[in-house]
């Protein structure tokens, strides 16, 4: 006569889980803040890189920014070849009168951003002045860079 052990269940292995490997119902969001994070970071680094880019070496001057608008203004650079780019597309300097009065059509505004290499003759940017009056722009900003000599003494 041995003792003998007595199972509940008749002998059957339970098939129930207890505590930790039932599925999740919750979504698991720091993977992606993790990625929105990285996403930001490489956002905020390529956003400066992502303006009109003719290389120019642009004169310096103490005069303040102008106010910024909602249409974004035509940009006409003078490099220092003497080459003249509207936005990115360089233009002959007989065309750019049509040119300009084409685009003065389709835009709201009459402002234009006129950006000289320093090494241009005075002359040359007088002319694309000209030029862009009788293209229909007469809101002409000369873009320069800031820190140069203020002028006044001090």
């Amino acid at each position: 006569m041995g003792a003998g052990v007595i199972q509940k269940g008749g002998g059957r292995r339970r098939r129930h889980r207890r505590g930790g490997a039932r599925p999740m119902s919750e979504i698991n969001v720091t993977p992606f803040v993790d990625v929105m994070l990285v996403l930001l970071i490489i956002f905020m680094v390529a956003a400066p890189l992502m303006t009109v880019g003719v290389p120019v070496e642009l004169p310096k001057t103490a005069a303040n920014a102008l106010p910024s608008e909602q249409e974004e203004p035509l940009a006409v650079t003078i490099t220092a070849e003497g080459v003249v780019m509207i936005q990115k597309t360089e233009v002959p300097m007989a065309e750019l009168v049509n040119r300009l009065r084409a685009i003065a059509v389709e835009r709201e505004g009459d402002r234009v951003f006129l950006r000289a290499d320093g090494a241009v003759p005075y002359e040359t940017v007088v002319q694309v002045m000209g030029a862009l009056n009788r293209g229909g722009f007469s809101n002409i900003g000369l873009v320069t860079d800031t820190g140069g000599p203020k002028l006044d003494g001090n």
